[in-house]
């Protein structure tokens, strides 16, 4: 089986070079190793007016229970200056010990490590006693709306049910046994607009600045603290992470000012909750500074962005347990359970099912020079084909 090596499987990954939206051969190098496996396969094109065509892979081995999936995306980010890279970024070159490329970790390289570790597990012990299956997106890392979420509601129509699903982004900060990933925090995003009246600079008495106004609004959003965290989940944090008046004249005092923000927020909200408390402090700030002495309140837009992310938390023991187990069994490193970082795609599949996240370090990821060890493959390839015998003894007690 030529699947049986996480090298090789991500050698012919690199190569493709596929950059958002673009499919790049990926989807068809991976359907080349999954087949011989004896998976079936389906490629699935998503599409949305407004947002680019995406082609995704859903392949599937067995057709009992328990069935477990493994979760990820061959899309990359762009390169950025190619003449910085040391090596191409699609070359899949080996120096030092490590492999150059861009998705080495993110995440071309668990899905190699996943094949392979698929591959030994039916070499070893034949096929698996339930279902494995692949499913993979080409829109993680753009706008995913034809990604990830749509491929999950086109298997659902056809009555594709799973039992768990482990999602092989790259988890680890520093070494493989760091972290594994049982939840996510949530994301909500918005843009506030205060209006106030254009004029010059050296008569401020007949303009209102908005930059006043945009100053105390923000400062009410990131003071005080929201929450102090919880039991699972670190406090929740807000940013500004935008402030603009598009105002070119220092002598003019501009019409309106904006500012962008994000919250990442713990269980101790909901997108609804956290909502209100936002134009609560909003409300109370417009109310309280004005943009000039005895003038009314300051006006202001809020606008929110679409899909926020939702807080969520995985409880399945078994799932964990045998995760966390067989990175032990093979590091020798007992990994923390963490709900930290970032979005992924756990956030859309844990509606189907229980998720967690395993994954090569990500120290690299999206940086010039990309790139994963190879003795790092070999090792997430035995955490692998050890999780999957782990998970199967456990679901089917």
């Amino acid at each position: 089986m030529t699947a049986i090596d996480p090298v090789a499987n991500l050698s012919a990954l690199i190569r493709c070079p596929s950059v958002t939206p673009a499919e790049g051969g990926a989807l068809t190098a991976l359907e080349a190793m999954l087949k011989p496996l004896g998976f079936t396969i389906d490629r699935v094109m998503a599409t949305e007016e407004g947002t680019p065509d995406i082609e995704n892979l859903y392949a599937r081995l067995g057709t009992g229970g328990p069935h477990l999936m493994f979760a990820g995306h061959t899309d990359v980010v762009p390169v950025g200056d190619e003449s910085a890279w040391t090596h191409g970024p699609f070359s899949a070159d080996i120096a030092g010990g490590e492999m150059y490329g861009r998705g080495a970790v993110d995440m071309k390289g668990g899905i190699a490590c996943f094949v392979a570790a698929v591959a030994r597990h039916i070499e070893n012990n034949g096929p698996p006693n339930g279902s494995i299956s692949f499913l993979i997106t080409g829109d993680e890392e753009g706008p995913a709306i034809n990604g990830t979420t749509k491929l999950l509601e086109w298997a659902a129509a056809r009555g594709e049910r799973w039992d768990a699903c482990l999602v092989g982004e790259p988890t680890n900060p520093d070494q493989l046994g760091d972290m594994v990933k049982i939840g996510r925090r949530g994301s909500l995003s918005g843009t506030i607009a205060v209006h106030g009246v254009q004029g010059h600079a050296a008569y401020p008495h007949l303009a209102d600045s908005p930059v006043r106004g945009i100053l105390s609004l923000t400062q009410a959003l990131m003071d005080p603290p929201f929450d102090g965290g919880t039991d699972n989940f670190q406090p929740s944090n807000l940013e500004v992470t935008t402030i603009d008046v598009a105002n070119k004249a220092v002598n003019v005092i501009p019409s309106k000012a904006s500012a962008s923000f994000n919250i990442r927020f713990n269980d101790t909200w909901d997108a609804d909750s956290l909502k209100a408390e936002i134009i609560a402090r909003l409300d109370r700030a417009a109310a309280e500074s004005p943009l000039r002495p005895g003038r009314p309140p300051v006006r202001y837009d809020l606008t929110w962005s679409e899909r926020p992310s939702h807080v969520f938390l995985t409880r399945n023991n078994a799932l964990i347990a045998s995760l966390s187990c067989a990175v032990e069994a093979v590091t020798g490193r007992e990994p923390k359970l963490s709900t930290t970082g970032g979005t992924s795609d756990a956030r859309f599949i844990k509606d189907y099912c229980p998720v967690v996240e395993f994954g090569l370090v990500g120290q690299t990821m999206h940086m010039v020079d990309e790139r994963v060890a190879v003795a790092d493959l070999e090792t997430l390839t035995q955490i692998y084909e050890t999780f999957i015998s782990r998970w199967f003894g456990h679901a089917a007690d």
